[in-house]
């Protein structure tokens, strides 16, 4: 059995990036990651439709430590995806990786301080031991995506397809494609698409917010050409992080305002005469659920060129050529896309005992937004809700060296956060309204009224906390595995 110090699962962005922290903070710490698929990437290998990119700007998905210097801000997925393979070779990440290893279970034992992980690769069982287990699986099932269950999709005599798993040989060419769905796949795909398919139709049951911003950052690029590399991405970095904040800010404490203007850039691209108010103007207030980013208006444009367009209604059944609708109208389709979401799981779908009995991380507490409650020597990277991913996971990163260096300087063996209220107020892990989260929500941890058992979704807050805070902050105890015969530590601040 393989023993290390630090087992990192998940060989995508934030194993990349979690490889990267451990080297250059923990240098003797011995590491390996083991990826369930074949090649580095995660999410940008996996998902390969047509017109695949960032939903965030680079300067904030990238990487702390590695600027991004292509000119394009929101860019597409092959291109991200040479990034983090490019950060693992540049790093020596490679030869630590374990593929087509399949976590499946995770057993901790405070008698020696270990975590023993199952991961199936060719049909068997392979066991490893760490002493710290690092998740960065992500939060979504890989094997498939959700699609609802449509009535009469049997008798539909075209192709129907989930944007999770493209298929290579799909051709749309000249072809009536119906997307069904509205957010970041969705408004995605249909541009795309339009280019060679005979007409796209973003069928959706309701409307999301939708933002134009340029695929390019001018002044990114004007500063990367008079400024070392380094400095140029941080002050862009920092420029666009302090831009979130302040628009998430201000969509929280004057939402029907931010409603008004979001709606008002709409209506500038489509004009004065299209329906805003039944395709573009939904139910909910800006940041309830994540924003649709498009780069460069292209949504707008296909709309306006005729080559796409949008029905708001629900789908009565799928009949031979197409989709018959509530309203009674009827969609022709000879390619229908189920851009209709993820289902996600907690942790890459593994089970966690501890000290012989079943973990039930759900009705643990989420501590820092990146432990569990009396789970030991356990993190898990997340990103933002409101933000780019890599921003908190980057942190999380950060955070992990932060305590492995503390376990080795207190000479304890392990930590854990404690809940020290029993009556502490349970919150939901994500306030996030989208059907994706709203479906799966009850299999992930709770959240606290406060620190340091909520999220706050703020990446200045998390920066000052998790980079400069307290590791012995009084919630998180320390000790040292019982087979050596030592009590619970006390460790110093």
């Amino acid at each position: 059995m393989e023993h290390v110090d630090v087992l990192i699962v998940g060989a995508g962005l934030s194993g990349i990036g979690a490889a990267y922290h451990l080297r250059k903070h923990c240098p003797g710490k011995t590491f390996a990651i083991l990826e369930g698929r074949e090649a580095i990437g995660g999410t940008w290998d996996l998902f390969r439709y047509p017109g695949i990119r960032s939903d965030s700007d680079m300067y904030t998905l990238g990487y702390s430590f590695k600027p991004w210097k292509a000119a394009k801000a929101i860019a597409d997925g092959p291109s991200i995806l040479n990034y983090v393979r490019e950060t693992a070779r540049e790093n020596d990440v490679d030869r630590h990786i374990r593929f087509q290893h399949k976590v499946k279970r995770a057993s901790w034992s405070t008698e020696t301080a270990t975590w023993t992980v199952e991961a199936e690769h060719d049909g068997q069982i392979v066991t490893f031991s760490c002493g710290f287990l690092y998740m960065c699986s992500g939060y979504y099932r890989y094997s498939a995506g959700y699609t609802p269950d449509f009535a009469g999709t049997e008798r539909f005599k075209g192709r129907i397809v989930h944007p999770q798993h493209w298929p290579e040989d799909l051709d749309y060419a000249d072809k009536q494609v119906v997307v069904i769905g509205s957010g970041a796949t969705a408004v995605t795909l249909v541009p795309e698409m339009a280019k060679t398919a005979a007409h796209v139709v973003m069928l959706q049951r309701s409307p999301t917010y939708v933002v134009s911003r340029p695929a390019e950052d001018g002044l990114a690029n004007w500063l990367r050409t008079k400024l070392p590399a380094m400095t140029a991405y941080g002050l862009t970095r920092w420029k666009n992080v302090l831009m979130q904040l302040l628009f998430f800010n201000l969509a929280r404490k004057r939402p029907e305002k931010m409603k008004e203007r979001l709606l008002d850039l709409v209506r500038d691209h489509l004009g004065p005469d299209y329906d805003i108010a039944t395709h573009f103007t939904p139910k909910y207030n800006p940041w309830d659920q994540r924003l649709c980013l498009v780069p460069d208006a292209d949504l707008f444009d296909s709309i306006k060129a005729g080559q796409s367009s949008v029905v708001t209604d629900q789908i009565e059944t799928f009949t031979e050529d197409g989709i018959l609708l509530k309203s009674g109208k009827t969609l022709k389709a000879d390619v229908v896309v189920t851009a209709t979401g993820l289902q996600l799981q907690l942790l890459g779908g593994m089970e966690v005992v501890v000290d012989g009995k079943v973990a039930e991380l759900s009705k643990a507490f989420s501590y820092k937004g990146m432990m569990f409650s009396d789970a030991p020597n356990l993190a898990s990277a997340f990103g933002y809700t409101n933000a780019s991913w890599t921003l908190k996971a980057d942190l999380t990163s950060e955070y992990v060296c932060r305590l492995l260096k503390h376990l080795d300087r207190t000479h304890a063996d392990y930590c854990v956060p404690r809940v020290d209220d029993p009556n502490m107020a349970i919150a939901p892990w994500l306030d996030f309204s989208s059907g994706y989260v709203t479906r799966s929500i009850g299999m992930f941890p709770k959240q606290g009224p406060k620190a340091p058992w909520k999220a706050h979704q703020n990446y200045a807050l998390d920066l000052m906390t998790l980079r400069f805070g307290k590791v012995d902050d009084g919630i998180m105890e320390f000790g040292r595995k019982t087979g050596a015969g030592a009590a619970t530590l006390k460790a110093a601040a």
